[in-house]
């Protein structure tokens, strides 16, 4: 059964780390992008993390499914967005909203990670760009997922050892978004030659 759930996951995400590069001409928003990927992944994060929240909190398997189901739908449509929202606003207050250009590693190293909410179209490096500005927008979307499915988890899951419900909450997000960050990471690394090439 687990393996069989760990391959279903790893079939979804695959599927998601072959898409296409994606490229715009004003930029490109990263949450249009990420966010089909969070749909199609909806069902196989809930069955991860709701294995992890059952093992660790020793609770039945359906109120770890509801929990989970709850938890991550709010995450998605609500909290994801919200995060990338914000990450933008810094984005542009900081001046993210210019084009530095890629001509050195740190200027590439900014153009993933302080501008990775909305992309500048360097057309010909999107390919790079957009699995290297997924993984870090990963980090964020992590923390926030985290805290928002404590708060859900909490309500919904009666512990008697609350302090450990923390815990595993990160746990289960660890698993989910350490999954995702693999197959991401596996899309950037098929095309290392030409990543960080000045």
């Amino acid at each position: 059964m687990r393996m069989k759930l760990l391959q279903t996951f790893l079939s979804f995400l695959f599927f998601l780390g072959l898409s296409a590069p994606a490229s715009a001409n004003t930029g490109l928003p990263m949450i249009f992008v990420t966010f089909p990927g969070m749909i199609v992944a909806l069902l196989p994060i809930i069955l991860v993390e709701s294995y992890v929240l059952s093992r660790q909190l020793a609770i039945p398997g359906r109120m770890a499914i509801k929990a989970s189901s709850i938890a991550n739908v709010a995450t998605t449509v609500v909290g994801i967005p919200l995060t990338w929202l914000a990450l933008v606003v810094i984005q542009l207050a900081t001046g993210g909203d210019q084009a530095y250009g890629l001509d050195s590693y740190l200027h590439k190293f900014l153009a993933v990670t302080w501008q990775a909410p909305w992309l500048i179209p360097y057309e010909s490096d999107m390919y790079w760009m957009v699995p290297a500005a997924t993984l870090t927008l990963l980090v964020p979307f992590f923390f926030v997922s985290w805290w928002i499915e404590y708060q859900i988890v909490k309500r919904t899951v009666v512990s008697s050892h609350p302090s450990g419900l923390s815990f595993a909450v990160r746990n289960a997000n660890l698993a989910s978004y350490g999954l995702l960050a693999l197959v991401v990471t596996l899309k950037l690394l098929f095309f290392r030659q030409t990543v960080f090439l000045i």
